[in-house]
């Protein structure tokens, strides 16, 4: 059993000195340079938090008519609508957002500790709210993780405290089992949380929300969209059963199975979490989805998923 220390750089949780990636290549693209990342827990345990903010959104479909010409003397034969799958109806929250004043954005942080606070008083949630820019930090978390990326680097104060471990035989390095438990107090965490509560959480944050969304850059501020795919990159991702046989490399672990080191840094992660937490996380999503009438499930694919 290789025990590896806390800031050695093979660490999946532990970013590198030079990029800020994490092992296991959990940036997109191949390289530890590729873009920005964040650990398992930190984009588990955000997703919760995250998971606090989304609301409806629905596809439309639009049948479309074809007609035959008209035979001389003889009345117009229309052909039947072509074979779509039927409009869905439009949902909204099952929950309301509490009616409440809302400061403007940079004085958000003491109104987003009392209401987070009612929802959880776990260690590892008073642990993020110890920290600044609450609202902005939810806002690009959920934005990262709607891309496939993970935004450890916002939330490093969350680190898991246990090392990092795989295990060497003559077959190959696999990941260690044992290194799932350093993820079971957030998973603990989001199971805790009441999904009517989180919904009306992010229902009441949601106006702040949208302009910090827009502070970013995107000025159409429609936020429940980013959301809906932040959550549907996380459901997509299927648990891993057995060992999970890893490749050595000189900073950092990648996955030996092509498919999975194909997987996006978001859903890496996840699959790091072990599968009964990763269990755990998705059931609270799904639960926090119908609260907030979302169907991440429409959401398109947008890479491998296993």
């Amino acid at each position: 059993m290789a025990h590896i220390p806390d800031f050695d750089l093979k660490d999946p949780d532990v970013p590198s000195d030079s990029s800020g990636d994490f092992s296991l290549r959990d940036s997109l693209g191949s390289g530890p340079s590729a873009g920005v990342t964040d650990s398992p827990e930190r984009a588990k345990w955000i997703i919760l938090v995250v998971v606090l903010l989304i609301t409806a959104a629905t596809i439309g479909y639009v049948v479309f008519e074809r007609t035959r010409p008209a035979a001389p003397e003889k009345a117009v034969v229309q052909a039947p609508p072509a074979a779509v799958a039927p409009a869905r109806p439009r949902e909204g929250p099952l929950v309301e957002a509490e009616n409440i004043a809302l400061p403007p954005l940079p004085e958000m942080d003491g109104v987003v500790r009392n209401l987070v606070v009612k929802l959880s008083s776990h260690p590892k949630v008073l642990a993020w709210l110890a920290t600044d820019g609450l609202v902005e930090n939810i806002t690009v978390a959920t934005l990262n993780l709607s891309e496939g990326r993970t935004p450890v680097k916002h939330w490093t104060a969350l680190r898991p405290r246990e090392r990092f471990s795989v295990t060497k035989a003559p077959g190959g390095t696999r990941l260690d089992p044992r290194s799932y438990r350093r993820y079971d107090e957030f998973a603990a965490a989001i199971a805790g949380l009441d999904p009517a509560g989180t919904a009306r959480l992010y229902l009441t944050l949601k106006p702040r929300i949208i302009e910090a969304y827009r502070d970013l850059g995107h000025p159409e501020g429609d936020f429940d969209p980013v959301l809906e795919r932040a959550i549907a990159t996380l459901l997509r991702t299927k648990e891993i059963s057995g060992d999970i046989a890893l490749e050595e490399e000189i900073l950092t672990y990648g996955f030996a199975d092509p498919d999975v080191q194909a997987l996006s840094s978001a859903q890496k992660q996840l699959l790091r979490m072990g599968p009964d937490n990763m269990r755990i996380v998705q059931n609270k999503l799904r639960e926090i989805a119908v609260q907030l009438g979302l169907h991440p499930e429409s959401v398109r694919s947008s890479g491998p998923t296993r």
